[in-house]
């Protein structure tokens, strides 16, 4: 299985938890036109915002790192570039541009500046934003849809932050699950 019908298989699994935009690129198709390809471009320093960003939604934990350990701030603008169409690509990297100016206002900050905390409470303002306007697609709900999916197809998220079986013994459809067990990836 590539990458991509791991994402796709990802996406399916996490049902309600994707926003619909991002489900319908992921299952509309994986192939752009060339013209459409790279509309924007990230710097390093985007990548680091968005793995900073990532990280929030998705922290480091005792038992399992988080999605800036898990290369997150590489894989969203990736994504972003080669999947989606380039209307979708320019409201994701104007939407970055404007939470930027957002942190400037109302924290007088950049966003890597800023304390966990300070970042907690701007992830809380956008999201109530993406909410309160349904206004879709958003930057929040696009990096958070991405967020999930890259997390959760990386090796960290299939290996630490879920069961793991390298080798799969037979289906056992009545296997007990404890509380607190981690949920299964898989292959």
């Amino acid at each position: 299985m590539n990458r991509r019908e791991a994402l796709k298989s990802v996406a399916f699994l996490m049902g309600s938890a994707i926003s619909a935009t991002t489900m319908g690129v992921l299952f509309e198709s994986f192939t752009l036109p060339e013209k459409e390809k790279n509309s924007v471009s990230f710097s390093a320093a985007d990548e680091e915002i968005l793995a900073e960003f990532a990280d929030i939604i998705i922290p480091t934990t005792a038992s399992s790192a988080g999605a800036k350990a898990a290369g997150l701030g590489a894989f969203i603008p990736m994504i972003i570039r080669e999947c989606y169409p380039a209307k979708m690509q320019e409201i994701f990297a104007s939407g970055m541009q404007e939470m930027q100016a957002k942190c400037v206002k109302d924290f007088n900050k950049n966003f890597l500046s800023m304390s966990v905390e300070e970042r907690q409470q701007l992830m809380t303002s956008l999201r109530d934003e993406a909410i309160a306007t349904d206004k879709a697609p958003s930057f929040f709900l696009i990096a958070r849809d991405l967020t999930l999916l890259g997390y959760y197809s990386s090796e960290i998220g299939c290996t630490q932050a879920r069961e793991y079986l390298p080798v799969p013994g037979r289906y056992d459809g009545s296997a007990d699950y404890k509380p607190g067990q981690k949920a299964w990836a898989t292959n």
